[in-house]
C-alpha cells in the first residue's frame, strides 16, 4: 500500500471521516477538563482529535480539529478561547496536514509523521502562549505551557499510533474502479 491511498479516498468517505473527526475532537475535549486559573483555559485531550484529523484529512484536516475543538470551548462556556482556539488548533491540524500530504521532502513516511507532529505541537504551544500572554501576561501565559505540553505528547502519542493503526485499514476507504458493465 502506497502513502497516496488517502488521496484516493471517495469524496463521500472524506466529509464523513470530516464529521467523524470534528465530533471526536469535541468529543475528547470535553471528556477531561482541567482548569488552569491563571488563565481561565483548560487542559484536555483534544490534540488527539486535532492531531488525527490533521494525519487522516491532510491541510483539511485543520479544519475539522479547529470546529471540534472551538465547539468544545463554547459547550463549556470558554466562550473566550473559542476563536482562538479555531484559529490554533486550525493552526495546528494544517500544519500537521500540509507535512504529512502536501510537502513530501523526508524519504521515510515514519520521519514525516514525527515531523508533522512535532511542529503542530509547537504551533499549538506557541500559539496559546501567543494569545494568554497577550489577554494575561507573560506570566499567566507561563502557567499554562507545561499542560499545554503534556496535552501535546499525550495526544501525539496516542494520535500516532491511532493513525497507524488506521492507516492499515485505508485500502478498504478507496475508490475501487467498478467491475459492472
Amino acid at each position: 500500500m502506497s502513502e497516496q491511498d488517502l488521496g484516493e479516498m471517495r469524496p463521500s468517505i472524506r466529509i464523513a471521516l470530516f464529521a467523524v473527526l470534528t465530533a471526536l475532537t469535541a468529543v475528547l475535549t470535553v471528556i477531561i477538563e482541567i482548569p488552569v486559573p491563571a488563565t481561565q483555559g483548560y487542559i484536555n485531550l483534544g490534540d488527539v482529535g486535532v492531531l488525527l484529523a490533521g494525519l487522516l484529512l491532510g491541510p483539511f484536516g485543520g479544519l475539522a480539529g479547529g470546529l471540534g475543538s472551538a465547539l468544545a470551548d463554547v459547550a463549556l462556556g470558554y466562550y473566550l478561547y473559542a476563536p482562538i482556539t479555531f484559529v490554533v488548533k486550525g493552526l495546528e491540524g494544517t500544519i500537521v496536514g500540509l507535512i504529512m500530504w502536501t510537502f513530501k521532502p523526508f524519504s521515510r513516511f515514519e520521519v514525516r509523521i514525527v515531523v508533522a507532529v512535532l511542529l503542530g505541537s509547537c504551533v499549538m504551544v506557541f500559539g496559546y502562549f501567543t494569545a494568554e500572554a497577550v489577554l494575561f501576561g507573560p506570566a499567566a501565559a507561563f502557567v499554562e505551557v507545561p499542560g499545554n505540553i503534556f496535552q501535546v505528547v499525550f495526544g501525539s502519542i496516542v494520535a500516532v499510533s491511532a493513525f497507524l493503526a488506521i492507516f492499515k485499514g485505508l485500502p478498504y476507504f478507496r475508490q475501487k474502479p467498478s467491475t459492472d458493465g
